[in-house]
């Protein structure tokens, strides 16, 4: 080459590798910036499907991870070992390796198909291993064209360069990828903890029990352990189930929910696994069962305990094998699939007592998780109450408020029914309301009685009639309880609506609805 042409082709080698700086220091996109790079080796260099292959350590195989004329199946085609072919040897020798004539050269395996329509007498094949922290990590290549004025050494140099570049590119990115997962991981971490306290799938509490859930919750989202959820009715156990999902790494994928006693035995078993078609009668097409649609996801068994025990054998080999066939099929299907199962009764019991097999109980009970009920977490109590009245009053658009014996009242309450219980109280009382506030005579009857608050009284019953509790209406119990309240009063509406915890227009109200504002005696205002 004489020396005018070398001298230009440094000086055409210089604006390639300007250009492929400049490339790099702007670059997010691994992808994207290498296709490019390939690019200005083609346009400006003349240089033909250049081609990275990295070393994948899961397959140990050299891939093809970025490329400039080669098409997707190409490309796909482009696997080697590190002992095989020329890429092969570039990379176990550490060392660049030209093929003159890629038609005379055994070595050369063409794997990829790229050359099949060219004159292979006419190409010839150029590579350098691409080396990170002097261990090799993959191979750089490219192809030339016979009669081009241009030495190999050059050739080879410039292309040692690049493939340092390269390294340093892909070493950065993988560092920036790092730095990422371990943001997204803590930026996972601290929606889990703000979700406890806010959203319509979250658990609300402050409570040391519910400290504790949390504490398991975090430690096993992320892992594929089977977690069984215990815990009276209402404690939150599908909340539980959703957050693990939520926090852990399958949190994009499908959370399916199937109630174990919900169905007949004869349709849970194809609830579940699904069924082909003509399984049985009216099953005229075939349905996928919740477990293929859960695949890669978290499905949650609810009431798991009430499970048939003929279905606890196909239960138990999804568990330990992830397989199962629909029913009415021949063929063994796949699942990967996070299992959380529920229940509120005592499986301990239902093994000794032989309706639950021992073998399904330990596969389930691999992460126990007890949720306590609203009795032993009554520092939560006005964080729940509060959530579910403002979910309410927008439900219902209104702005009602809460008295504090009402507040005290749910403080001492044992919460049979637990969160779900007052869930369903709040709704009803707001639902039913007719002043701004609510008091504990906005409470059901039945839980009234139970309040023993020095504001409500037993109700007034006149010495006259005889005691009569089993026909007593709700209607003559509250008028009753306000006939009372405003006698202990001195029939002053002022003072006993305040006993009652009612406004006057409220005591006002009822009043005149049960027909009492025609008793000359009753006063409005203290003399």
């Amino acid at each position: 080459m004489s020396a005018h042409n070398t001298s230009k082709t440094h000086v055409i080698e210089l604006i390639a590798l300007n250009r492929i700086a400049t490339l790099i220091g702007n670059a997010v996109d691994l992808d994207g910036t290498l296709f490019r790079i390939f690019e200005i080796l083609h346009k400006t260099l003349k240089m033909e499907r250049a081609t990275l292959l990295l070393y994948d350590s899961e397959r140990k195989k050299l891939t093809i991870k970025a490329s400039y004329g080669l098409s997707e199946v190409e490309k796909d085609r482009g696997v080697y070992r590190p002992d095989e072919g020329v890429c092969g040897q570039i990379f176990r020798t550490r060392s660049p390796f030209v093929v003159p004539d890629i038609s005379s050269e055994p070595l050369f395996l063409n794997r990829t198909g790229a050359r099949s329509g060219l004159n292979r007498d006419t190409v010839s094949f150029i590579g350098v291993p691409v080396l990170v922290n002097g261990i090799p990590a993959g191979v750089l290549t490219v192809d030339r064209l016979f009669g081009d004025d241009i030495s190999f050494d050059e050739d080879i140099r410039f292309l040692s360069i690049l493939a340092t570049l390269v390294a340093q590119f892909i070493t950065l990115n993988q560092k920036i990828e790092k730095k990422e997962a371990k943001l997204i991981a803590e930026n996972r971490s601290l929606k889990a903890r703000l979700h406890r306290a806010h959203g319509d799938h979250f658990i609300i509490g402050h409570s040391k029990p519910m400290q504790q859930v949390f504490s398991i919750i975090e430690k096993i989202a992320d892992s594929t352990a089977t977690a069984l959820l215990l815990g009276e009715s209402g404690t939150g156990k599908e909340l539980v189930a959703r957050a693990i999902h939520e926090a852990g790494n399958r949190h994009r994928r499908p959370f399916i929910k199937v109630n174990c006693a919900g169905l007949p035995e004869t349709l849970l078993e194809g609830e579940l696994f699904g069924h082909e078609r003509g399984a049985f009668t009216n099953a005229h097409a075939t349905r996928q069962g919740r477990f293929e649609l859960a695949d890669g996801g978290t499905i949650f068994l609810d009431e798991i305990g009430e499970l048939p025990f003929s279905l606890q054998a196909k239960m138990l080999r999804v568990l330990q094998e992830k397989e199962f066939e629909r029913l009415g099929g021949s063929k063994t299907m796949q699942v990967d699939v996070r299992i959380i199962a529920a229940t509120n009764v005592s499986l301990e019991t239902a093994v000794e007592n032989g309706d639950f097999r021992a073998d399904l109980y330990y596969r389930l009970n691999v992460v126990p998780i007890v949720l306590p009920p609203l009795r032993q977490r009554a520092e939560d109590i006005p964080l729940l109450f509060k959530h579910f009245l403002t979910i309410s009053n927008q439900r219902n658009d209104k702005e009602l408020k809460i008295s504090m014996e009402l507040l005290d009242f749910f403080n001492r309450y044992e919460w049979p029914g637990n969160v779900r219980e007052m869930q369903n109280l709040v709704e009803r009382m707001v639902i039913l309301a007719e002043g701004e506030q609510l008091t504990i005579h906005d409470l059901p009857p039945p839980l009234r009685t139970r309040c023993n608050t020095p504001e409500v009284a037993a109700p007034y019953e006149p010495p006259s009639l005889p005691e009569q509790p089993e026909v007593r209406g709700l209607e003559q119990i509250e008028k009753d309880e306000i006939v009372a309240a405003l006698k202990r009063n001195g029939w002053i509406q002022v003072r006993a609506a305040r006993e009652l915890g009612l406004t006057q227009r409220q005591l006002g109200y009822r009043i005149k609805k049960y027909g009492l504002s025609g008793i000359e005696s009753f006063k409005t205002s203290p003399m």
